[in-house]
């Protein structure tokens, strides 16, 4: 697609978010015409005062302070629409772009899964922060600058013309050179500010990266190669900065130029009209205020196309996220599941990540109420890959998987999930107290089952010895507390919850021999009765069992419980076996 019909599509977006405010646009225009009609009467009166001070031996004192008293009162109302019409402006534009950052906000919270874990987290943060923000500036701009300075060309073409038609025609044949330059550099900055945007969303991305994972990168000595990362990404946005900036940066003076001459040309023309009786001195000094506002216009223009270029770069690429396909909708049949049993089928399940590369292919299982399922195997063969598919996190490629009888796509997502209980091995936690951490899946839990729950996952204790208890407050991911004990609180949300099927992976990977068996013994209660799926790479922690799944390469080559499956002495012997040689 061509860079121009790109832009036109760009802009037919941005103005359905102005159309929201149609009326504020309405009234800012008007107080903008009424601005540059008012400002197009002063060199009038102007004039006129010039004309009553040079003309005849006694100057007129009376007429002439009637003149001032009106310029007075065109000064004053001028200054009232200019400053409401800023209102209008700012009320308008930040208003368009909170419009824009909702729905992108709201836009993220709808994009699939895959869509999310193929972007850096910082791109998107730069396209909602620094993006937005570069949009407005350009926006606030162009609401401010071009319908004015539009306005005031048109205006003094025209009361020009009335005066002096051959100074008109001077301004007239000038004035495409102005054009020529501004739009020569507007095309040549477009393309430099869109690759600045474009470097800076990665620069936001790898300050993101580096920030977030402080202490791995100090933990491998990676500092030095993150630095030189850094200053790679820091030098290239310095270089295209500095040219984007540049070429925007000549346009000023470029203009100004080109308004030098048509000033030039007007005083020439206009001394010699004096001279041969046909302008007054007046008249003369009117037609070069009208120059200058004339020109000056063009001056601000090319810098709100300057502008503009950066703001619809900028605006693109928000817009591109706002644009991207949503998770598949729900049925409008869709179901709440209740009460879910924990009857669980999958027939001939197909997924993959990526279509080129195969992972699970053709996967049958059959899970009854309350059965303990263990999912084991080398990693990537698609043990994390199932659980994403049971909480529908990704949509099968083929096949279907069912719970309680009916296919997945037919529950409402929200009722799907909740009818699980997940503990990672990556944890989550949110900015707050321990008590609010622990209540995300219960709001309405009294403090007694909070504290019951934390007891039974042997959480009660470490928390108690925290300064404030349960009241303590942690920062994001968990804050002060160690990588167990951030665990530990995972599974106590889940023991108060008390979902009708589990998903343990890798649920107590960070947490201590003793305490493990302690919780294990927990999990044992809380598993009675529900369906549950264990991943797990340490295999003596699942010996329990029901039956153990044996993945490799997105197949169950394997399936049976601990006894039997040690019994065949194949793929999973040998991996129990090697754990404890």
């Amino acid at each position: 697609m061509k860079q121009q019909s790109k832009n036109k599509i760009i802009l037919c977006k941005i103005m359905k978010y102005i159309a929201r405010y149609r009326w504020i646009l309405v009234l800012s225009l008007f107080l903008a015409a009424s601005s540059s009609l008012l400002s197009l009467y002063l060199p009038i009166l102007t004039g006129e005062a010039i004309d009553l001070i040079v003309t005849g031996k006694m100057m007129n004192y009376e007429g002439l302070t009637q003149v001032l008293l009106r310029m007075a009162g065109v000064i004053l109302v001028v200054v009232i629409c200019q400053w409401f019409m800023n209102v209008c402006n700012n009320r308008m534009t930040y208003g368009v772009v909170r419009d824009i950052r909702h729905d992108t906000m709201d836009k993220i919270e709808q994009l699939p899964l895959a869509y999310l874990d193929t972007h850096p987290a910082g791109e998107l943060v730069s396209r909602m922060i620094a993006d937005a923000d570069q949009f407005a500036d350009g926006l606030l701009m162009g609401f401010s600058q071009l319908f004015t300075g539009i306005l005031t060309i048109l205006g003094t073409l025209v009361l020009m013309l009335v005066i002096h038609p051959l100074i008109t025609l001077v301004v007239v044949l000038i004035t495409p050179l102005s054009l020529f330059v501004a739009s020569f550099i507007a095309k040549k900055t477009y393309t430099l500010f869109g690759e600045q945007a474009k470097t800076r969303g990665e620069q936001t991305t790898l300050i993101d990266e580096m920030i977030g994972n402080e202490k791995v990168l100090k933990a491998f000595s990676h500092e030095d190669e993150a630095m030189e990362e850094f200053d790679e990404i820091n030098e290239r946005l310095e270089k295209v900065s500095l040219r984007a900036i540049f070429f925007s940066s000549t346009t000023n003076p470029s203009t100004r130029f080109v308004n030098g001459l048509v000033y030039a040309g007007v005083a020439l023309v206009g001394a010699f009209a004096v001279i041969n009786q046909t302008l007054s001195v007046g008249q003369l000094s009117c037609l070069l205020s009208y120059a200058n506002q004339y020109t000056k216009p063009f001056n601000e223009i090319s810098g709100v196309i300057t502008e503009l270029q950066n703001a619809i770069a900028c605006a693109g690429r928000v817009l591109e996220l706002i644009d991207e396909k949503p998770q598949i909708p729900e049925t409008d049949s869709a179901v709440v599941l209740q009460d879910a049993e924990g009857n669980i089928d999958l027939s001939d399940v197909c997924f993959s990540y990526v279509p080129e590369k195969k992972l699970i292919e053709n996967l049958n299982l059959s899970v009854t109420p309350g059965m303990r399922v263990a999912i084991v195997g080398p990693t990537g063969c698609g043990k994390t890959t199932l659980i994403n598919l049971l909480m529908r996190f990704y949509d099968v490629n083929h096949g279907e998987i069912c719970v309680d009888g009916t296919n997945i796509k037919n529950y409402t997502r929200h009722s799907l999930r909740t009818s699980f209980g997940m503990v990672l091995q990556e944890t989550w936690l949110k900015p707050g107290t321990i008590k609010e951490n622990i209540a995300m899946g219960k709001t309405d839990a009294t403090m007694d089952e909070i504290i019951k729950a934390a007891q039974e996952a042997h959480a009660h204790s470490f928390i108690c010895r925290l300064e404030h208890g349960y009241d303590t407050v942690i920062g994001e991911d968990g804050g002060i507390l160690s990588q167990g004990q951030k665990q530990l609180i995972c599974i106590t949300r889940i023991m108060l919850s008390l979902p009708p099927m589990l998903i343990l992976d890798e649920a107590t990977s960070s947490i201590d021999t003793r305490t493990e068996i302690k919780i294990q013994e927990a999990f044992a209660r809380l598993m009675n009765g529900r369906t549950s799926f264990i991943v797990a790479h340490r295999l003596s922690t699942i010996r329990e069992a029901d039956t153990i799944l044996v993945m490799k390469d997105g197949h169950i080559i394997e399936q049976g419980n601990h006894e039997s499956l040690i019994g065949n002495n194949g793929f999973y012997a040998n991996l129990y076996q090697s754990q404890f040689q």
